[in-house]
């Protein structure tokens, strides 16, 4: 019986961004003093969207807004863009270590079971990227 694991590290397979990657871009945006606008259009968010997550950033202290209605990214703010940057590095080389699992298997199953429809037998890891890149 064979199990397969399917783990999605980092990486959105769909159109929309992960509130982690938007707290990113709006802190990415406040790295310098910016009015709340100036946010909303590099973070490319919503007026209702951007008050929302504004909110949240405050709140947790991750930015902070002087009298003059602007925004700046405070030390845990930088903090958190370091730990971002971190963990999505993190996930790329596990998800490269997992297509290489994947890859040694096809070569493992290929070398053990014959495949009536393949006439042509693999038997190096170039040949299982292409077959499996293909497939």
């Amino acid at each position: 019986m064979s199990m397969v694991l399917s783990l999605n590290l980092g990486k959105n397979k769909n159109k929309n961004r992960r509130r982690l990657d938007i707290v990113r871009d709006m802190l990415s945006a406040a790295s310098v003093r910016v009015k709340k606008t100036r946010v909303m259009y590099q973070a490319n968010l919503s007026y209702g969207q951007v008050e929302k997550y504004l909110k949240g950033l405050l709140e947790s202290g991750l930015v902070e807004c002087d009298d003059d209605s602007c925004y700046l990214i405070t030390g845990k703010g930088k903090e958190f863009l370091q730990m971002y940057a971190d963990y999505l590095e993190r996930c790329s080389r596990i998800g490269e270590e997992i297509n290489g699992a994947r890859k040694d298997r096809l070569l493992l199953e290929n070398m053990c079971f014959s495949n009536d429809c393949n006439s042509k037998r693999i038997t190096s890891k170039k040949e299982v990227l292409v077959k499996y890149q293909s497939a």
